[in-house]
């Protein structure tokens, strides 16, 4: 028996031998190690106890500037958003700010949940600016002005003064006067055991192995009158998430009920089809200086996040603003006007809010519309 033992404790130590010099051999003009500086642009990560979280700081006056530069336009002058997206602030009270748990999210009779009835951790929020925001340029904010973002955003739900300048140095602080600091649970049972305050699972699923009925397949078409009526809808939608657009520039396929819906076409047939339909466009001129600069002031003041150079995003691609209103003589004064004080119903339900540009610089970018949108 001690010899089998033995023998078992060899083979197990040459296995772990040859497991370590196998992971230590690199494999021959296959990759190579990632250095200091690309594993700091990953590791960016803070946690609840805010370990990470990079030095740096911001006053609400200045997350003010940038929010109506760069988030304003999709989330509102005050985060109470638009049509599109879920309004960032309201329904907390100083009283919740007290007792660190929003009373309105047992209210059957509020409308609706916002971040800030939700936000349990100060970190979360950071992290989440930090890493995904403005959407169309995420990354691009520097440390100082996530702090300010932050500090504003809070100044906005009713936690901080006006006054305040968020730090790496209060944020623990700050952490407790958020009104739902302490609406964390473990009474759903998401996480059995008893270490998580739960003896069982919240659920007891028992799978279906056997005489299981078909699987139901959600479908929707578009009558033949609003095929392409808008553009093609593959072409509007965001690359994020699973809801992606019909290729409208070909006919609809006919899919059986439940069965998968046919691929789409590939993109040289739909270019070629939507190019045998639509008629020949002359050649844009080239775009100069002042095109450039008018460009610069879209990226500045967050233009782009919803339109698109020549496409739709939530709002119409600038080039089709600069077809529509070619032709009208008070176009330039009409789009300085729009650009300056938004609205809807021209292009659809969704409202672009007010902006806080210069008069001049609404001006120079309704003048590089007028001339075509040169890129």
């Amino acid at each position: 028996m001690s010899s089998f033992r033995d023998a078992l404790m060899a083979a197990l130590v040459w296995g772990l031998a040859g497991a370590a010099l196998a992971q230590a051999t690199p494999y021959v003009g296959i990759g190579r190690a990632a250095t200091p500086a690309e594993l700091a642009a990953w590791d960016i990560d803070v946690r609840p106890d805010f370990k990470g979280l990079p030095k740096g700081s911001g006053s609400v006056a200045q997350g003010m500037e940038v929010w109506e530069g760069k988030c304003a336009s999709c989330h509102g002058i005050f985060g109470e958003s638009n049509e599109v997206f879920t309004p960032l602030t309201g329904g907390t009270t100083k009283e919740d700010i007290q007792s660190g748990r929003v009373a309105r999210l047992t209210d059957p009779a509020f409308p609706g949940r916002t971040t800030m009835m939700k936000l349990s951790q100060l970190s979360t929020l950071w992290d989440y600016i930090n890493r995904a925001m403005p959407w169309n340029a995420p990354k691009s904010l520097t440390t100082d002005e996530v702090y300010a973002v932050t500090a504003y955003l809070l100044n906005l739900g009713g936690v901080l003064p006006e006054g305040f300048t968020l730090s790496d140095r209060n944020m623990a602080q700050v952490q407790e006067m958020l009104p739902n600091r302490n609406g964390l649970t473990t009474d759903h049972g998401l996480w059995p055991g008893k270490t998580m305050g739960n003896a069982r699972a919240d659920v007891a699923a028992v799978a279906c192995m056997k005489d299981c009925a078909p699987a139901g397949a959600v479908t929707s078409s578009l009558p033949d009158f609003a095929r392409n009526a808008h553009g093609n809808l593959a072409e509007q939608n965001r690359l994020v998430g699973p809801q992606r657009g019909a290729n409208t520039t070909v006919a609809a396929a006919t899919t059986p009920v439940g069965a998968a819906p046919a691929a789409a076409a590939p993109a040289a047939t739909a270019t070629a089809t939507a190019t045998a339909t639509a008629p020949a466009r002359p050649a844009a001129p080239k775009a100069g200086a002042a095109d450039a600069a008018a460009i610069a002031l879209t990226q500045k003041h967050a233009c782009v996040a919803c339109h698109g150079m020549d496409k739709k995003i939530l709002g119409p691609g600038f080039q089709e603003i600069a077809r529509k209103y070619a032709a009208r003589a008070d176009g330039l004064d009409y789009l300085a006007g729009k650009i300056k004080s938004g609205g809807a119903g021209v292009w659809g339900a969704v409202p672009m809010p007010a902006q806080t540009l210069a008069g001049s610089e609404a001006k120079q970018i309704a003048q590089w519309l007028m001339d075509g949108a040169r890129k």
